[in-house]
Protein backbone atom coordinates (compact mmCIF):
# COMPACT_ATOMS: atom_id res chain seq x y z
CA UNK A 1 0.00 0.00 0.00
CA UNK A 2 1.29 3.43 -0.93
CA UNK A 3 1.73 6.07 1.77
CA UNK A 4 -0.56 8.32 -0.29
CA UNK A 5 -3.90 7.65 -1.96
CA UNK A 6 -2.96 10.13 -4.72
CA UNK A 7 0.83 10.25 -5.13
CA UNK A 8 3.59 7.66 -5.52
CA UNK A 9 5.79 8.71 -2.58
CA UNK A 10 8.41 6.52 -0.89
CA UNK A 11 7.93 5.42 2.70
CA UNK A 12 9.37 7.43 5.59
CA UNK A 13 12.65 5.47 5.76
CA UNK A 14 13.58 6.99 2.37
CA UNK A 15 13.52 10.42 4.02
CA UNK A 16 15.21 9.15 7.20
CA UNK A 17 18.19 8.44 4.92
CA UNK A 18 18.41 12.15 4.03
CA UNK A 19 16.85 12.02 0.56
CA UNK A 20 14.71 14.72 -1.06
CA UNK A 21 11.83 13.75 -3.34
CA UNK A 22 9.82 15.58 -5.98
CA UNK A 23 6.94 14.58 -8.19
CA UNK A 24 3.82 15.75 -9.95
CA UNK A 25 0.32 14.77 -10.92
CA UNK A 26 -0.98 16.61 -13.94
CA UNK A 27 -0.10 20.29 -13.55
CA UNK A 28 0.35 20.00 -9.73
CA UNK A 29 3.97 19.64 -8.63
CA UNK A 30 5.56 19.14 -5.22
CA UNK A 31 8.90 18.68 -3.50
CA UNK A 32 9.69 17.18 -0.11
CA UNK A 33 13.03 18.49 1.15
CA UNK A 34 15.04 17.12 4.05
CA UNK A 35 16.53 19.21 6.83
CA UNK A 36 15.96 19.46 10.56
CA UNK A 37 12.32 19.24 9.52
CA UNK A 38 10.61 17.90 6.41
CA UNK A 39 9.63 20.81 4.17
CA UNK A 40 6.97 20.37 1.50
CA UNK A 41 6.46 22.87 -1.31
CA UNK A 42 3.76 22.89 -4.00
CA UNK A 43 3.28 24.77 -7.26
CA UNK A 44 1.58 24.45 -10.63
CA UNK A 45 3.44 24.03 -13.88
CA UNK A 46 6.29 22.08 -15.36
CA UNK A 47 9.17 24.12 -13.92
CA UNK A 48 11.46 22.69 -11.24
CA UNK A 49 11.15 24.00 -7.68
CA UNK A 50 14.17 26.28 -8.12
CA UNK A 51 12.47 28.17 -10.99
CA UNK A 52 8.80 27.82 -10.08
CA UNK A 53 6.71 30.23 -8.06
CA UNK A 54 6.05 28.24 -4.88
CA UNK A 55 2.36 28.54 -3.99
CA UNK A 56 2.30 26.71 -0.65
CA UNK A 57 4.89 25.40 1.75
CA UNK A 58 4.84 23.85 5.19
CA UNK A 59 7.27 22.18 7.57
CA UNK A 60 6.70 19.01 9.54
CA UNK A 61 8.59 17.16 12.25
CA UNK A 62 11.16 14.68 10.96
CA UNK A 63 9.24 11.72 12.45
CA UNK A 64 6.81 9.13 11.12
CA UNK A 65 3.96 11.16 12.63
CA UNK A 66 5.22 14.35 10.98
CA UNK A 67 5.60 12.52 7.68
CA UNK A 68 2.01 11.25 7.92
CA UNK A 69 0.84 14.83 8.54
CA UNK A 70 2.87 15.99 5.51
CA UNK A 71 1.16 13.42 3.26
CA UNK A 72 -2.28 14.49 4.50
CA UNK A 73 -1.40 18.18 3.95
CA UNK A 74 -0.07 17.47 0.45
CA UNK A 75 -3.23 15.60 -0.52
CA UNK A 76 -5.36 18.49 0.80
CA UNK A 77 -3.32 21.00 -1.26
CA UNK A 78 -3.89 18.86 -4.36
CA UNK A 79 -7.64 18.62 -3.79
CA UNK A 80 -8.11 22.36 -3.14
Amino acid sequence: MSVSEIFEIPKFYYFESGNDFSGSKGDFAYKIANGEKLKCMTWHGRLCSMKAEIEHEAEFEHTQEGFDQLIKWLEEMYKS
